[in-house]
């Protein structure tokens, strides 16, 4: 949800507005200006006439608004005082309501406001003040994940005010669109009234057909452009959706896959090149005739030199560098003249020049994704198991940084070597070393030997362990060892060699872990096909092999990915976004070992189940 801190800002000549429609106060409302809610409440209640005091009471707190303390202007707002506002009052108290209840982000108060409006409610207002209404009524049903009446109160606004500006209340009235779920969506396509609503509705209904590759999507529009001609959305259509009518004209067609197919790396260069290529000649909308793909080892050169060479050249994209040094090189440049798409991530911070865009197995990004795992489970406190390094510095960074966003702490981190002694590791980690240290030193202090049971630590929720096969494989059951084998377990996916094993992998039942599509999704064709004709399909390479096969995705939807934040894909690697500054994220999916073998959890059910967001809109 976009918030607008101007609609807030500005609320302080609503109540202006309201007092040329006043009548005479007794109370001075130059001279009495309370400092604190309690104190306006117990001036509003010394006044015997009850409008005057609620009017005094909305005065304070728009001024509270003004000063950024929604809180304080929640406290008068929700007062018995207000509770039932003169008639004349109600769009006032109903207005700074919604712009309390947005700011802070209250639901609940959200909720009951709206039960009370409907989409075209803010039409009420005066002329001066429709459009901030209808904006903030629009992000107060977005509040409670009511997307289609924010919609719909757009499209109203839309057509009552010829002062808005039309590609952004567009992209506004697609955003909400886009979230409604599908039965919802196509239950309020059938009942709808009005040719903008009908035609509104009709577009988002038609693209989002089930099985729609990106070019389908693409002549829907443009069908739809021709049949409705005369619609606002026609004539000026969405962002996102003029660039998904025009993808195909803007495709690269010719495209250098730059990666290192001898030495150290050549394994995981030749996955990546084979899984772009499989991708490539699967995609049914790809023109053959047009599209030259070059296929050049990294290998033998410096890729500075490289990428100069080959800027020099007829050359629409280049996929690479796979090396990271590779790809700090290209920050020497304050602009790419070719734009390339790296297959690695530069550290956060580092200044990248313009048309450059990153993109990889981000161990970053599963990090997070457990993280917000442990939020949606209300678990705030675990204890953490990373190898010892510079990748788990990383995936501890990471790690931590969200936790503390979603207000969780890591109790204790042990970090650890594949060669320690992962008892002693496991027994620090559950606080059973230092439950013995104290034990021999009562007995030490009273000199007498004690009977002595070993404890873990109590405060613990969880436990999330990083961990390869092997390392896992003889933590778990070490976890049981020093009582803790009733916290649950979560771990990213290395954990999963990426081929079923119930035999070594039983001792792993119960750890829930995060893995990529291509992995743990039952069907899938290109894995089938690609498996008949190519080795490396399964395990590390083949997560490599679909890092390619969604590069080849990516390369036809970078501008959309780029300009369009809500713009997403579903990947062989997870649903894949774009940040502004061009590194793509993945959201991955989730499994659980059971009887050894890993078995696909449902995603994390949303807040509000009638509203959730439907199914991204972009696919393959």
């Amino acid at each position: 949800m976009t918030k607008n801190p101007a609609n807030h800002r500005a609320l302080a000549g609503i109540f202006m507005l309201t007092l040329l429609f006043a009548g005479c106060a007794s109370i001075d409302l130059d001279s009495h200006i309370a400092q604190s809610p309690s104190q306006a409440l117990e001036l509003a209640a010394k006044e015997s006439n009850p409008e005057v005091a609620q009017r005094y009471l909305l005065k304070v707190a728009s001024q509270f608004q003004d000063r950024d303390d929604h809180r304080a202007a929640r406290t008068l707002l929700q007062s018995t005082q207000l509770a039932q506002p003169a008639p004349a009052l109600h769009a006032q108290k109903q207005l700074l309501s919604m712009a309390s209840a947005v700011a802070l982000e209250d639901r609940e108060w959200a909720g009951s406001i709206v039960t009370k409006i409907s989409p075209d409610n803010f039409k009420g207002y005066n002329s001066e003040l429709v459009s901030r209404a209808a904006n903030l009524q629009a992000e107060t049903y977005a509040l409670v994940d009511d997307r289609l009446s924010a919609a719909m109160t757009l499209v109203l606004l839309s057509q009552s005010d010829g002062n808005v500006n039309p590609q952004q209340i567009h992209d506004q009235i697609w955003a909400f669109l886009k979230a409604v779920p599908d039965q919802k969506l196509a239950a309020a396509k059938e009942r709808s009234i009005g040719f903008e609503t009908e035609g509104w509705l009709e577009l988002a209904v038609s693209i989002r057909t089930p099985g729609l590759s990106i070019d389908d999507q693409g002549r829907i529009i443009r069908r739809w452009q021709n049949s409705r001609p005369g619609h606002p959305a026609a004539q000026i259509l969405p962002s996102e959706l003029q660039l998904i009518a025009n993808l195909a004209e803007s495709r690269p067609e010719k495209i250098a896959l730059a990666l290192p197919l001898n030495g150290p790396l050549a394994s995981a260069g030749k996955a990546i090149r084979d899984g772009f290529l499989a991708a490539y000649y699967q995609d049914k909308s790809a023109d053959r005739s047009k599209t030259d793909i070059r296929v050049i080892d990294t290998s033998g050169k410096p890729f500075e030199k490289l990428y100069k060479e080959l800027a020099a050249e007829d050359i629409d994209l280049i996929i690479g560098p796979l090396e990271k040094e590779a790809l700090a090189s290209l920050t020497n440049m304050k602009t790419l003249p070719v734009p390339a798409l790296g297959l690695n991530y530069l550290p956060d911070g580092t200044t990248l020049p313009d048309g450059l865009y990153q993109f990889g197995l981000s161990a970053e990004d599963e990090a997070r994704q457990i993280a917000d795992r442990l939020s949606g489970q209300n678990i705030n406190q675990v204890l953490v198991l990373i190898p010892q390094g510079e990748w788990g510095d990383r995936v501890e960074a990471a790690l931590l940084k969200r936790m503390q966003q979603n207000g969780a702490i890591a109790l204790d981190i042990e970090r650890f070597f594949r060669e320690d002694n992962l008892r002693a590791v496991t027994a620090d980690l559950l606080g059973i070393t230092v439950s013995r240290d104290r034990a021999i030193q009562v007995e030490r202090t009273i000199g007498l030997n004690v009977e002595f049971e070993p404890r873990r630590r109590q405060d613990a929720e969880a436990i999330v362990m990083v961990a390869e096969p092997a390392v896992a494989r003889q933590l778990k059951p070490l976890f049981a060892y020093y009582f803790g084998g009733d916290l649950p377990v979560y771990s990213p996916s290395i954990i999963y060699e990426g081929t079923p094993d119930a035999g070594r992998d039983r001792d792993l039942n119960r750890v829930v872990f995060t893995d990529i599509p291509w992995v743990l999704n039952d069907k899938n064709p290109l894995r089938e096909e690609a498996a008949k004709a190519l080795p490396g399909t399964r395990g590390q390479l083949g997560r490599l092999f679909a890092m390619g096969a969604d590069a080849w995705q990516l390369s036809k939807r970078l501008p959309l990915l780029r300009q369009v934040q809500t713009a997403s894909i579903d990947g062989q690697t997870g649903q894949l976004t774009m940040t502004p500054e061009g590194s793509i994220h993945r959201q991955q999916l989730w499994a659980q070992f059971r009887n050894g073998t890993p078995k696909r959890l449902p995603e994390p059910a949303p807040e509000n189940n009638e509203d959730a967001a439907s199914p991204q809109m972009l696919t393959n």
